[in-house]
């Protein structure tokens, strides 16, 4: 789709002059080119082209604008053609002539001509028509001939073309802007016809909504005209994130504000995993240990004998100090390993790895409660071993992480559902081989001195390279290295490392290393790593990770060699490399392995092996590349390097590096082949004018020397004035333009975008109207980006040296680019006003997205590197991505800094520039660069500023593309620069005060000029303005205007000693005035604004100010605007800000409450004791009354001053208001002890009630009630309480009430499956844990519908605060409201909603985080200022803001314009001491009972060398300090403590209370584990009544006991009365009225006897629980609730250490005192007693042999536990010999054992070893295992199977041994589920399963037995025998005769064994033997015979 406009001529003009034209189309505009001395009729004759993304409507203008156009001055206007495009949608091409009109709407003569074409996108409009491709036809030649010169012949082209298709080369050449016009042509190709516009919304431009509204500064007068009204100065003032980024034009790239380089430095990291449980694992009777890896540490779990489902639930931490990206290459690695003991290191049975990383980059940073797949990685044909169940997390210092909650884990563990595997990986990961080809290396550094090489060189004579490298490649924890090439630069390797691992792999990153082989030592030479999220895709449409072959570049520490090299990690690839190392060339497969095919070796050993070689030219066609740079100013350097002449010096790769490179060229040139040499000839000699110079053009890669000159004191500047220095290198790469092409095209796209979503955050925190607009213009733009993408990226497809990866990413690319443009699109629709955040956020995904496609993973032409020499040394450097300077004649993938003028700032290198020693900026460079084929050369000097004339060496003189060697600017303007310095916020604090002395240093070109320096503030009002005069700027004045070069203005703190520190650093682009410009709106006077302060990479402040650059025209100063206002007397010469631009003043007063002062520390050692408060603001202020003795009371006596102050109408430059605290001392001595800023004051601004809104109408009435009504579903609270309605809404029923329905309700007949609780069974922990079932619910729930609150409170807080007392309640009672519907189904908390059947027990709310955060810090009307003082520390100090902190000022302000509205003060009981701040208590001194009841904690931070601890409570409050030592729990880091500790306390004396964990140890000090702190004052103070929650229904007895003093009903009085509310009126029938609301509810309460009374309790609860719907007054009411409160460890500040659980109660003393503390003492388990009769089993597997007989027969015996371990086993006697598998037992065990019913887990204690203090509570899960054996006497046992059985939920048995299979275990059919807990009695079959050889469960055996379970007292009762014995024995089995024992009755086994089954057999041998006998009598005596016979005896 897209649109063109051929502009053909315009005539009629008037007058001789250069003519421009402009069109201007959805706000995109393109120029024309200059006509030159035309008169009355300009032929343009030239096309235009817009790409459109959406069809075009009819109701959209093309808009024409035709200039006279001024090289110096700005265009003048002649007309203005407008056209709607309607007729274009519906005919596709229309021919127009028309006359213009002029500024004022006036027709004037001139006309012009012109044909305006459509294409649509499905070909809709009108047929296609040949001319339609006519005027493209000469770009796609054009670009064609680009890529092939070696095709074309330039020289003869032009011929072939006809007039109508000019081409945009040549229209480049008509005319050229400056220089000289003859033999310089200033080529401006594409750019000049396409010179694109910077878009800006608007926001009062009506006919254009959605477009990306274009506003050029030259735009603005005519748009105020044409919008008749005057402009709204902030739509146009550049909002301060764009200051800068607003180039209106194109002829400089934005400078990057953030130096420090972040990398590299170390932070804290902590990982803690705890290992619960593990699951089947593979093996027959283990004793499993798992063992915890990260990195190189290692830790073990206990571990459990002979189990393959042992239970753990063991807590490991590992702390690390390393910078990120070492630590998120750490592989984490868990494998369980069988019967390790001291001895022996154990067998593996199988491990899991991933990386650090991966968790990290999950959500919260963790995994929770997921399962590892274990695989063993010696066999990788084995299927897995098993699972194991942990939490693994990750936390860096500062992030906080959630824990889900902690509660029984009763639901049975879908474990393929939780696998410990990131989003998105497949549970089934296979097996892969990793193949890392190394192929050769290049350009590497000297890495050994040269003096040993100079001694041989002398000797044999032979030179060697300096270095002897090979490659180490690094994955998974595993290493591989190649072979060392000897002595050699360019080494050849061939071979490959292969990795076996799964896929995909769980480890992101590979890391690729050449090094120096070396005896002594052996480093690193470069680094490189592989991201495989990078080189991969896992979508449907997905690719296996594949790379190159493709060269890959190292960068690292500078080149030259030294024996200790202090950038060495560089190489390591820690931070970012400051030189080129080498480049590699490498590639990647993956090939997933078939594991059942027999020949694969099974190993995961890295391999490497030979590779085959790949041709030279498989990465690219090398080509010869050119780089041009200009140094067009060099400033700001630093004075350390001011007295030695500077140069410069720009390398890419090795070339250029004249210093240290290598001795020999990396490449030569490309070869020529035999046959094109004569083409190559022909083509060189044919273009128009340059000779043959291939041969001499040598590069110059460094600026000549020159001695820098004096700016100030601290900066230099080299003084090059019109000489600009210029360098150029030829160089030879690989030609892989396109990827860099196609990345370009990408950051395009996102730096639009960043910068669009930027302007739209900046407009939502300035409140600017229509952020909405400027969103969807924001997203069309992204969508023609990605579409425009689509079409550009797939060029060049036949390219041979693409690699796999090029055509798989392309693809990927094009299909996410392609998405996303839809789904913007859609997005776009969806943006309305209160879903502006919401899309925003879509679109910072967007952001990322395109930022992580956009890096290319396969390098092609290393980055330039800018070095700053002096003396020879490298001093300074800066980096710039090739691609950024890459030319291309498509405009979008041209680089974005590629032929402009970027702004460098250097640089040191490595660690130098760590810290302050970064902060300073060691060169400022206004620098163009351009880089691209040496054959599009010609087009390199185009984006200069013009008006220079070329100086060229002496060969290139009379070239045209010959490089100059400096540039000589014959045209300069001058100016002058009033810089506006009005004021700057929330600085920097530098001195040990907590203050600064800030005076700020403005620098623009080579003079710099400071502020005055203001004392002792953090937000400095300079009001200042400093004039720069006689400014000379070279180049074309135009250029100047839309294109001056920045200001950068820095912040400094004065010391008196020394030099000055410095603070930060902002820039900013003044607004420039032309001489012939009127100094008149909109453009100016210039508008303030805010421009943020960074100090290295963090930010430091704002600064308020603006700037602007005046041409003095010709006759000098005078036509300047004068520069008026008072020279400040007082303040000696300084000018003040001008009317004009300072901000408007109105009066505001502003009150202050002073309430007190807590926690001050010492002042240099001295304690405060009579501090004061300074409040100022704005110059004006006011102070507190002295507070006479600090230690005794210190609250303030005088509690509301007040004072007035002039200050800005625009709330958004408010000025940031002072508190300060000093002590006063004797003799009139000050001392400052704290200061704090506030740096807005906005929130304190009083907005005046709004009584229109609903909770303010006071007439009808609201009836909310509570009757029970049948059913008992819960009704959800969903009704919005209006006051106007009478709507009646159902809450919750009192809770006995229900319970009588329920029993009348279930009939005899109805199953008692789940009983109801019984009330004496409830306890305080049946509530709780109820509680955090819900809560866990909600977070569900809350999860799934992901309904964002925050919107709607933005949409709420919209709606008007009412003032400061009461200013957070109306919006809180709507969030509430909303909250409500999100949560929970009413006050109940969803317990009972109909789908849980659970019986009603009250609950209470468990926050899972502070209470204070939950309601807003308490700070409804009373707010705390935290004291600073001393500097702020840098990262490196790791200080924090905490350590700075010497106490709280606690007090509030409110401000507000001064005729105050007299409603106000009309209000009944309006006391005017008070001003705004009515009805706040006194502060005096006040005793109060504080009871702390702590319930438990999780996850402690580990203390002991064995992992876990032995936490106590110590709880401190003011001099009162508990420490709960004797009852520590013993090696737990999970302990339910549950006590409460009651204190009296005073406040505001000790209002800080500190509940600490101690890890208690026998020798030694108890550590500190963490602690929290709670103010208690601002609890006890607040509107929320956070004394003591308010329960969920009101009882006096049992558990859920009234824990406060007052009833409801007292309560509730006593708030009517403090709120001045009509009310409470009860009525009959349970009612009450409190304002115009009704609250019904029951009117009756049960006593301990079930005596019945009337009361008002239920209905006045009821209204507590909805005061926030009072009106004017009501606010939420905290509610009895748990909170749940990190831990922190001063030492390791920022990360978390665990977390406790607890709440806290307050009584004031002077009211009756509460009842006595409930009891929340941890449940102490129940003692019961469980018997097992073994009664048969059958079907058991034969293992043994019959020695004599060869059958198979088993000797059974089962063997039972019920604890943990093997400690307490129980076995049967033996059945030896059965023959069927059958086997008789009735053999009874006992297991006694304690149990948890709340938890379901057994508890026990045991000594962990023989050396251990005391015993170790265990908790474990109730589960029975039964298992059978075959006896062997003199082998070990042989195990034949097993069932384990959990007591809470396990399958019934079967009646008969028949019915009983393999699946009643595996849970593969439905059986019925039953607990012993409930049947007391189960007697059944069950199966016995054990593993075969492929890891299949089978069936060994069934077993009948009978499980009985008592409580421990009725076992007493009725004792029962272990075994067979006395009492109630058993009887004997009755076993068959064949169970004996061959060798005490041999006979008898005989007749058994023999007899009965052979005995035909044994006949049968019997008969033969006698046979045999006979036959060996007779051969016996036979010859005796025969003699006889022979001689005849």
């Amino acid at each position: 789709m897209a649109l063109i406009v051929h502009l053909k001529t315009v005539s009629e003009l008037r007058g001789r002059a250069d003519r421009i034209a402009k069109v201007t189309f959805r706000g995109q505009s393109f120029y024309s080119r200059v006509l030159e001395n035309c008169e009355d009729v300009a032929d343009f004759d030239e096309t235009f082209r817009w790409p459109v993304a959406s069809s075009i409507d009819r109701n959209e203008v093309l808009e024409i604008q035709i200039f006279n156009y001024s090289k110096v001055f700005s265009n003048k206007l002649i007309g203005t053609f407008r056209m709607v495009l309607q007729k274009v949608v519906e005919e596709n091409r229309v021919e127009v002539s028309d006359t213009l009109i002029d500024d004022n709407n006036a027709i004037i003569k001139t006309s012009l001509s012109m044909e305006v074409r459509y294409q649509a996108a499905d070909g809709t409009v009108g047929p296609w028509d040949d001319g339609d491709f006519l005027g493209d036809e000469s770009l796609q030649e054009e670009e064609k001939d680009s890529q092939e010169t070696d095709g074309l012949l330039p020289g003869s082209r032009p011929s072939t073309r006809t007039p109508g298709e000019k081409s945009f080369r040549s229209k480049g050449k008509e005319k050229t802007k400056g220089g000289r016009d003859g033999e310089h042509k200033a080529g401006r190709s594409v750019f000049s016809a396409m010179k694109l516009g910077k878009t800006r919304s608007h926001k009062e431009e009506p006919q254009r909504q959605d477009e990306p509204a274009v506003l050029e500064m030259e735009d603005l007068d005519h748009l105020a005209i044409r919008l008749g009204d005057g402009l709204d100065p902030d739509s146009v003032s550049l909002a301060s994130v764009t200051a800068l980024t607003s180039n209106v034009s194109n002829k400089r790239s934005k400078p990057d504000i953030k130096m420090e380089p972040s990398a590299g430095r170390p932070m804290d990291y902590q990982v803690s995993i705890t290992v619960i449980e593990a699951r089947q694992l593979v093996g027959l009777n283990m004793d499993p240990v798992v063992c915890v890896e990260v990195g190189d540490d290692k830790k073990y779990t206990s571990m459990k004998e002979s189990t393959n489902c042992p239970y753990y639930n063991e807590y490991f931490v590992f702390d690390f100090h390393v910078s990120p990206d070492v630590m998120f290459d750490k592989i984490i690695k868990i494998s369980v390993i069988h019967s390790k003991n001291l001895l022996r290191s154990g067998t593996l049975v199988g491990s899991f790895k991933m990386d650090v990383g991966t968790v990290y980059s999950q959500p919260e940073h963790q995994f929770h409660h997921k399962w590892a797949i274990l695989s063993d990685p010696d066999d990788i044909s084995a299927g897995l071993k098993g699972y194991v169940k942990c939490d693994v997390a990750v936390v860096g210092k500062g992030d906080n992480i959630k824990t889900p909650h902690k509660a029984n884990e009763t639901d049975e563990d879908d474990i393929e559902g939780n696998l410990l595997l990131p989003e998105g990986v497949p549970p089934e990961r296979q097996w892969a081989r990793f193949y890392v080809k190394i192929y050769r290396a290049e350009g590497l550094p000297r890495m050994n001195t040269s003096l040993m090489a100079n001694v041989k060189k002398a000797f044999i004579g032979e030179n060697k390279d300096l270095v002897d490298p090979y490659v180490q490649v690094f994955f998974a924890g595993q290493k591989g290295k190649t072979s060392v090439q000897k002595s050699s630069y360019e080494p050849l390797w061939n071979e490959q490392v292969v990795f076996t691992d799964l896929f995909p792999p769980l480890c992101k990153r590979m890391k690729v290393q050449i090094r120096d082989s070396d005896k002594v030592n052996d480093v690193a030479i470069g680094t490189h790593f592989i991201d495989l999220r990078k080189i991969s895709n896992d979508g449907d449409k997905g690719f296996l990770p594949t790379l190159g072959p493709a060269w890959v570049n190292m960068y690292g520490s500078t080149r030259n060699y030294t024996l200790l090299d202090e950038h060495q990690d560089l190489n390591e690839g820690l931070g970012e490399g400051v030189s080129f190392r080498a480049r590699l060339m490498l590639g990647l497969a993956v090939e997933i392995l078939d594991t059942s095919n027999p020949e694969l070796t099974s190993s995961t050993e890295v391999q490497v092996e030979q590779a085959t070689p790949v041709s030279e030219s498989c990465t690219g066609r090398m080509e010869e590349f050119f780089l041009f740079g200009a140094f067009l100013e060099a400033s700001m350097i630093d004075r350390k390097n001011g007295d030695k002449p500077v140069t410069f010096e720009v390398t890419i790769g090795n070339y250029g590096n004249e210093v240290d490179g290598t001795s020999r060229p990396q490449r030569p040139r490309p070869r020529k082949e035999p046959g094109d040499e004569e083409e190559v000839d022909l083509i060189q000699n044919s273009s128009d004018d340059e000779g043959d110079e291939a041969g001499d053009l040598a590069s110059v890669s460094s600026t000549p020397p020159m001695r820098p000159q004096i700016t100030d004191r601290n900066y230099f500047h080299l003084p090059y004035l019109e000489r600009k220095p210029c360098i150029y290198i030829k160089s030879w790469w690989p030609d892989q333009r396109r990827r860099l092409y196609n990345a370009n095209i990408m950051d395009h796209i996102a730096d639009k975008l960043e910068e669009g979503l930027n302007d739209v955050q900046e407009m939502i925190k300035t409140e600017k109207s229509y952020p909405e607009r400027r969103l969807r213009g924001v997203l069309e733009e992204l969508s023609c980006g990605c579409h425009r993408f689509l079409s550009l990226s797939d060029k060049d497809q036949g390219h041979s040296s693409r690699t796999r990866l090029d055509r798989e990413r392309l693809k990927s690319c094009m299909r996410e680019l392609e998405s996303m443009g839809q789904q913007a699109k859609s997005l776009r629709a969806q943006v309305k006003r209160h879903t502006v955040r919401d899309k925003l956020r879509l679109c910072q995904n967007f952001l990322q997205k395109l930022r992580f496609l956009a890096d290319e993973p396969q390098h092609s032409i290393p980055d330039v590197f800018i070095w700053m020499m002096s003396n020879n040394k490298r001093i300074a450097y800066a980096r710039v991505p090739s691609k950024d300077l890459l030319f291309s004649i498509v405009e979008e993938e041209l680089g974005k800094d590629c032929a402009k003028v970027k702004t460098l700032f250097l640089k040191l290198p490595g660690k130098r520039g760590f810290g302050s020693a970064g902060w300073t900026v060691q060169a400022k460079l206004e620098l163009y660069l351009w880089l691209g084929l040496s054959k599009q050369r010609k087009d390199f000097l185009c984006g200069l500023p013009c008006g220079f004339e070329e100086v060229k060496a002496a060969q290139g003189l009379g070239l045209h593309s010959f490089p100059p060697i400096s540039l000589v600017y014959t045209k300069k303007q001058t100016f002058q620069l009033r810089a506006h310095m009005y004021q700057a916020r929330s600085l920097f604090a530098a001195d040990s005060t907590g203050l600064s002395d800030p005076f700020a240093r403005v620098f623009f070109i080579n003079q710099s000029q400071c502020t005055e320096v203001l004392n002792e503030t953090l937000c400095p009002t300079w009001d200042q303005m400093l004039v720069f005069d006689n400014l000379e700027l070279y180049g074309e004045a135009h250029e100047l205007r839309d294109d001056p070069p920045i200001i950068v203005i820095e912040i400094y703190d004065q010391d008196s000693m020394g030099k000055a520190d410095f603070m930060g650093r902002t820039f900013a682009k003044p607004l420039v005035k032309m001489a012939d410009e009127a100094y008149c709106p909109p453009r100016f006077p210039p508008q303030l604004e805010y421009y943020q302060i960074y100090r290295g990479n963090a930010t430091a402040g704002d600064l308020l100010a603006a700037f602007e650059l005046l041409q003095i025209g010709p006759s000098g100063k005078a036509d300047l605007p004068p520069i008026n206002g008072p020279v400040d007397m007082d303040r000696g010469p300084i000018m003040p800000v001008p009317v004009g631009i300072r901000p408007v003043l109105s009066k505001y007063r502003v009150e202050v409450l002073f309430w007190g002062l807590r926690d001050l520390k010492r002042v240099n050692l001295a304690q405060v004791d009579r501090p004061r408060v300074d409040i100022e603001c704005a110059g004006k202020g006011v102070q507190s009354s002295l507070i006479h003795n600090y230690k005794k009371n210190p609250n303030f006596n005088t509690l509301v001053k007040w004072f007035e102050v002039d200050l800005p109408e625009n709330e958004l430059l408010h000025p940031p208001l002072n508190i300060r605290v000093v002590d006063c001392r004797a003799f009139g001595r000050y001392t400052l002890v704290g200061s704090h800023a506030v740096s807005s004051l906005r929130r304190f601004i009083y907005r005046p009630p709004d009584r229109s809104a609903a909770n303010w109408n006071t007439t009808g009435e609201v009836v909310v009630s509570m009757e029970p009504e049948v059913p008992v579903k819960k009704l959800e609270t969903l009704v919005k309480l209006d006051a106007t309605s009478d709507a009646v809404v159902k809450v919750d029923v009192a809770e006995d009430e229900k319970e009588r329905k329920k029993k009348k309700k279930k009939g005899p007949s109805e199953e008692a499956e789940e009983e109801e609780p019984d009330e004496s069974m409830l306890d305080w922990w049946s509530k709780y844990f109820a509680s955090i079932d819900t809560m866990k619910e909600q977070l569900r729930q809350h999860e799934t519908s992901g309904i964002d609150l925050e919107e709607k409170e933005e949409m709420d807080s919209t709606e008007g605060l009412k003032g400061p007392v009461k200013n957070k309640e109306k919006s809180r009672a709507a969030k509430e409201e909303k909250k409500k519907k999100n949560q929970n189904p009413g006050p109940g908390q969803g317990s009972e909603a109909p789908e849980k059947k659970k019986a009603k027990i009250d609950e209470l709310k468990v926050y899972p985080k502070e209470l204070e955060s939950e309601f807003d810090n308490f700070e409804d009307w009373l707010h705390t200022f935290n004291l600073l003082r001393g500097k702020t520390g840098d990262d490196e100090d790791g200080s924090t803001e905490e350590e700075r902190i010497v106490g709280r000022f606690k007090g509030s302000l409110c401000v507000y314009k001064v005729p105050l509205p007299e409603d106000v003060s009309r209000e009944a009981g309006y006391d005017p001491t008070y001003g705004m701040f009515q009805g706040i208590p006194s502060n005096d001194p006040i005793n109060v009972l504080v009871r702390i009841y702590v319930v438990r904690a999780t996850d402690l931070h580990p203390a002991d060398i064995n992992g876990k601890a032995d936490p106590y409570i110590a709880i401190k409050l003011g001099k009162t300090d508990i420490r709960d030592k004797e009852n520590y729990i013993s090696k737990q880091l999970n302990p339910v403590f549950g006590k409460s500790f009651d204190i009296e306390a005073s406040f505001p004396m000790e209002s800080m209370l500190t509940v600490a964990v101690y890890d208690w140890d026998l020798v030694g000090t108890d550590d500190l584990i963490g602690e929290t702190k709670i103010d208690l004052e601002n609890r006890f103070y607040s509107k929320h009544r956070a004394t003591c929650g308010i329960a969920q229904t009101y009882s006096i007895h049992g558990y859920n006991i009234w824990r406060d003093p007052m009833k409801p009903s007292q309560i509730l009085t006593r708030l009517c009365k403090e709120g001045k509310v009509d009310g409470p009126h009860f009525g009959p029938h349970g009612r009450v009225k409190v304002a115009n609301r009704v609250f019904t509810g029951p009117s009756e309460i049960e006593d301990e006897n079930g005596q019945r009374k009337p009361t008002d309790e239920h209905v006045a609860l009821s209204a507590l629980r909805h005061w926030e719907d009072i009106p004017r007054v009501g606010c939420r009411l905290v509610p009895e609730h748990v909170e749940t409160r990190p831990l922190l460890n001063p030492d390791k500040p920022g990360i978390e250490q665990g977390r406790l659980e607890l709440w806290v109660d307050m009584f004031p003393m002077d009211m009756p005192a509460p009842g006595t503390p409930l009891d929340i003492s941890p449940r102490k388990p129940k003692k019961y007693e469980l018997r097992v009769i073994v009664w048969n089993t059958d079907e058991v597997v034969l293992e043994d042999d019959d020695f004599f007989t060869g059958e198979k027969s088993s000797d059974i015996f089962v063997r039972g536990w019920l604890k943990g371990q093997q400690e307490d086993k129980q076995d049967t006697d033996v059945h030896y010999h059965s023959l069927t598998g059958e086997g008789n037992f009735n053999w009874r065990y006992l297991f006694p054992f304690d149990y948890l019913a709340a938890e379901e887990k057994i508890v026990m204690s045991k000594k962990e070893s023989m050396f251990s203090w005391d015993e170790t509570e265990y908790k474990i899960p109730a589960r029975l295992t039964l298992q059978i054996w075959d006896a062997d006497h003199f082998s070990a046992d042989d195990f034949l199977g097993a069932i384990e059985l959990d007591l809470n939920r396990f399958p019934r048995g079967a009646k008969t041994a028949k019915q009983c299979t393999m699946e009643m275990a595996t849970g593969e059919v439905d059986v019925p589920l039953v607990s012993i807990f409930k049947q007391k009695r189960v007697k059944g079959w069950w199966p016995l399963l054990a593993r075969n050889e492929n890891d299949e469960f089978e069936l060994t055996g069934k077993v009948e037995a009978e499980l009985h379970l008592l409580t421990a007292e009725e076992a007493e009762k009725n004792p029962v025998g272990l075994a067979r014995n006395e009492p109630d024995p058993l009887e004997k089995p009755n076993r068959p005769d064949t169970s004996f024992i061959w060798f005490l009755n041999p006979l008898k086994s005989a007749r058994y064994f023999l007899w009965h089954t052979y005995r035909w057999l044994l006949l049968k041998l019997l008969l033969l033997l006698l046979l045999l006998l006979l036959l060996a009598l007779f051969l016996y005596s036979l010859p005796g015979y025969l003699a006889k016979k022979i001689l005849g005896a």
